[in-house]
């Protein structure tokens, strides 16, 4: 008797999404404020993505956001928001962002990309980058406190709360990032965005590596090197050395991917990966930097043997 053996196989696959933040940046309306909602939709299909985060541009309400993307062959893959938490009770925070969270549980978001702003500089022309924000060890456990109830909150809510570490903010550098994770309840989750943590001069892959099972979504931004060294020399703002081009997608900066996917192979991370790279669009075309992402992040992954999910 020959007896035969069935295996299922299972083979790891993730979701690409973008920010429409390449298309108009809704800190500054003059960067593609002309630019449809319409046009960033259909254009981030055009280039292969099945997602895409919210923005400025997009309704409020699901009933007319659901159909504007279907339109499209989109699904909403999350969105930002930014937190009040050293300024703000936990109860008036909850408020605050009751109806994000009711568009975002109507629309299937995967989580919510949250992030404290109170005392931000990211968009002050006129605040270096060594002058961001820091807590000092009190303000630190109490802030944690915080961050922990709302991602409680949030969890029984259905709707993950996303940590985004940034720039300009209170929870900037790794060491943030690993502090701020090692004193919060387990429901707080991260958004590692590869990008910002290179320009805060930290390691994404021991992030990855040693945060695992926070992890829970990804941007993938990446970096132009001689701009950073020139941001960083020169002590620019945030504005200033995006819009002197620090920013890019995956594929056009020195920001290595293959090692990074390595690790989320291994670990199995089936969520998203969102291109997110804030440029000035008259000065690098949308549509075509989506394309040159996507590309090179469809290549990089099938080097891993990880597939691209598809609608």
């Amino acid at each position: 008797m020959i007896l035969y053996i069935i295996t299922n196989i299972s083979i790891m696959s993730v979701k690409l999404g973008i920010a429409p933040i390449a298309w108009s940046n809704d800190d500054m309306p003059e960067l593609g404020g002309n630019t449809s909602l319409e046009q960033c939709l259909d254009e981030a299909s055009q280039a292969g993505y099945i997602g895409i985060e919210s923005g400025g541009k997009f309704p409020k309400k699901s009933s007319e956001l659901l159909p504007k993307l279907s339109q499209f062959n989109l699904q909403l893959c999350s969105g930002w928001y930014g937190a009040n938490l050293r300024k703000n009770t936990v109860e008036d925070e909850k408020k605050l962002i009751q109806e994000q969270l009711e568009l975002f549980k109507d629309c299937n978001s995967p989580c919510i990309v949250f992030a404290e702003v109170s005392g931000s500089i990211q968009g002050d022309p006129n605040r270096k980058l060594s002058t961001r924000p820091q807590m000092e060890k009190d303000e630190w456990l109490e802030f944690c406190n915080k961050i922990s109830e709302m991602g409680k909150y949030l969890e029984d809510q259905g709707m993950p709360l996303a940590y985004h570490h940034h720039m300009g903010t209170v929870i900037e550098t790794q060491k943030d990032t690993e502090r701020l994770l090692d004193n919060t309840h387990d429901s707080v989750k991260l958004t590692l965005d590869t990008g910002h943590m290179l320009f805060a001069k930290g390691d994404s892959k021991s992030i990855l590596e040693n945060y695992n099972e926070r992890l829970f979504h990804v941007h993938c931004k990446d970096i132009r090197k001689d701009v950073l060294e020139k941001s960083l020399k020169e002590n620019l703002s945030f504005r200033a050395a995006f819009l002197e081009g620090a920013f890019t997608v995956p594929g056009d900066g020195c920001i290595d991917y293959e090692p990074l996917f390595e690790v989320l192979k291994k670990n199995n991370y089936s969520g998203w990966l969102v291109v997110e790279a804030e440029q000035d669009p008259a000065k690098a075309n949308p549509f075509e930097y989506a394309k040159i992402g996507y590309k090179y992040l469809t290549e990089t992954l099938s080097k891993s043997k990880i597939e691209v999910f598809k609608n």
